[in-house]
C-alpha cells in the first residue's frame, strides 16, 4: 500500500490507516471512547470514529459545503451534524485523498483554534 493511501480491503484496516496518518500529524493524540477510537489536538476534536466505516471530521463550514459538494459519494452531514463544524466520511467507498485531506484540515484548524 503507498504512503498515505486509506484504500485497502477491510473497514477494519482502514481505520487503521486512519490512525497512523491522524497519529503521525504533531500534537494529535489517540484515545478511545466506547469501543471507538477518536484523535484530538490539545484536547480538541480533530477525527472520531462513529463505527467501522463512518468518521466524523471536524470542518469548517465553508470548507464542510465544498468537499460535500466536491465528494458527495465520500462526505455527508447527517442531520445530527448541521449546525456542528463536522462532517461524515465514508471509509468504505469514500476516496481515500479526500479523506486524508480532509483529517489535515481538521488538524490545521485545531491548531489555529488556540491562537484566537
Amino acid at each position: 500500500m503507498e504512503p498515505g493511501n486509506l484504500a485497502c480491503d477491510t473497514a477494519v484496516v482502514v481505520v487503521e490507516e486512519v490512525d497512523r496518518l491522524a497519529t503521525e500529524l504533531e500534537g494529535v493524540r489517540r484515545s478511545e471512547s466506547e469501543g471507538r477510537l477518536q484523535w484530538r489536538y490539545q484536547g480538541r476534536l480533530v477525527a472520531r470514529q462513529l463505527d467501522e466505516e463512518q468518521l466524523v471530521i471536524r470542518a469548517d463550514f465553508d470548507y464542510r459545503d465544498e468537499i460535500v459538494r466536491m465528494f458527495s459519494a465520500t462526505f455527508s452531514v447527517p442531520a445530527r451534524f448541521t449546525k456542528h463544524m463536522m462532517v461524515v466520511a465514508d471509509l468504505a467507498g469514500g476516496d481515500d485523498g479526500a479523506i486524508e485531506d480532509a483529517l489535515v484540515a481538521a488538524w490545521r484548524l485545531q491548531r489555529g483554534a488556540g491562537w484566537k
